[in-house]
């Protein structure tokens, strides 16, 4: 992963409402949820919570697909799981292990 990327990811992740939403649509696996059925849960009025899925969507954590009237959001877990590789890669100087607590 690039410098860049992650500083894209990690931009995106700024908020604890994107966290929050993230988390949610990561719970929810490969069916993901409508944007209506994330605004529900969060407790989000739906002007806001575009906003954030729009963040989300465009630093490549999320996908839309459209579903009638609706959007069904589907949380990227890979871009994820890079960003934590690229964040430890170097841990304790290259020996991931000497990292682990007791």
């Amino acid at each position: 992963m690039e410098q860049r990327t992650a500083i894209t990811l990690l931009e995106s992740l700024a908020s604890g409402v994107r966290l929050d939403i993230y988390r949610l649509l990561v719970r929810h696996g490969p069916e993901g949820l409508v944007a209506g059925e994330i605004a529900t849960r969060l407790d989000l009025p739906a002007t806001n919570l575009s906003f954030h899925l729009k963040a989300l969507t465009q630093a490549g954590l999320l996908s839309a697909v459209q579903e009638g009237r609706f959007q069904r959001y589907r949380a990227h877990v890979q871009p994820m799981l890079d960003l934590v590789s690229y964040l430890t890669a170097e841990c304790c100087g290259g020996r991931p292990e000497l990292c682990a607590l007791p």
